[in-house]
């Protein structure tokens, strides 16, 4: 049995966010140190600065669609994708102890928490209840223990609730029962490739990123490739070009058998992309039921 080791990930969000609870099950077996960072800037910033061995990113969510700005930024830090961690999100409605529904006339949270509750958002709204975007969904718990504040509810996790001491009003208020966040993780230490034994014969997933020459067809010329090379993609995102208007950057997920066969389509499409970048090499995360 492989000795513990010690890893600080960053997260975006504070102690009890979604981020903490993702990287926690991530190293499940390792002794991990949590580094709270107000938003994805910071935790990048950390990561530049080696405050942290990693950071752990959402990418994207099963109800919300994609964080496109943070695929830029993990673009940007020119930091290796090393892993992938997929966690079910189950909001509840927190306000402190003795509070009832009734009482509630503020819920703060996350915007994209918000999003994912507004059925049950809606029906509250109809009742005069505010609804504030917030920085996160942690933080806005350890607000209403830390200000004491009545009649005002935080939508977040089950560990935000335990770590600050709040009631559970409503559990489970998330529109969408099968709702799931797909998180990325990013090396800003060697330490961590070598804690997650990432090898050609243990890798089965990549992220890349390249443009296109501005002409007709040319994205369907690399999907192309790829798929006579076998390669298994799951994702594909576009951003455009900022300078350089209706030119994208494409960022793509692709799941493979056989590594020296991805390094093969990898080479094979070098010559008809341009700035073609692997962002990461790791293995597939493990989809939620």
């Amino acid at each position: 049995m492989k000795e513990k080791r010690e890893v600080s990930v960053a997260i975006q969000g504070g102690f009890g966010a979604f981020h903490e609870i993702a990287a926690k099950e991530f190293f499940k077996n390792q002794d991990v140190e949590i580094i709270p960072c107000d938003t994805f800037a910071d935790l990048f910033e950390v990561l530049q600065e080696h405050r942290a061995d990693c950071g752990i990113v959402a990418v994207e969510n099963s109800v919300a669609g994609s964080l496109l700005s943070n695929h830029s930024l993990i673009n940007d830090s020119n930091l290796p994708v090393v892993g992938e961690h997929y966690l079910r999100i189950v909001q509840n409605l927190l306000a402190l102890p003795g509070e009832r529904i009734e009482d509630i006339k503020e819920i703060h949270s996350h915007p994209v928490a918000i999003m994912q509750c507004n059925t049950f958002l809606n029906e509250l709204r109809k009742k005069g209840v505010k609804v504030v975007d917030s920085l996160d969904t942690a933080l806005s718990a350890k607000r209403i223990r830390d200000e004491h504040l009545r009649g005002t509810g935080a939508l977040a996790g089950d560990l935000a609730a335990e770590m600050y001491g709040l009631d559970i009003l409503r559990a489970g208020v998330e529109s969408n029962k099968r709702n799931f966040t797909r998180f990325i993780i990013i090396a800003a230490s060697e330490k961590v490739k070598d804690i997650l034994n990432l090898t050609g014969e243990t890798v089965n997933k990549s992220s890349l990123c390249f443009s296109l020459p501005h002409l007709q067809g040319k994205l369907s010329h690399v999907l192309s490739v790829l798929s006579i090379y076998g390669m298994n993609l799951t994702k594909i995102q576009s951003l455009p070009i900022v300078g350089r208007e209706w030119e994208y950057l494409f960022y793509t997920d692709l799941v493979f058998d056989n590594y020296s066969i991805y390094l093969k389509a990898i080479e094979a499409i070098k010559p008809i992309t341009e700035n073609l970048r692997v962002l990461g090499e790791y293995r597939q995360g493990q989809r939620p039921d």
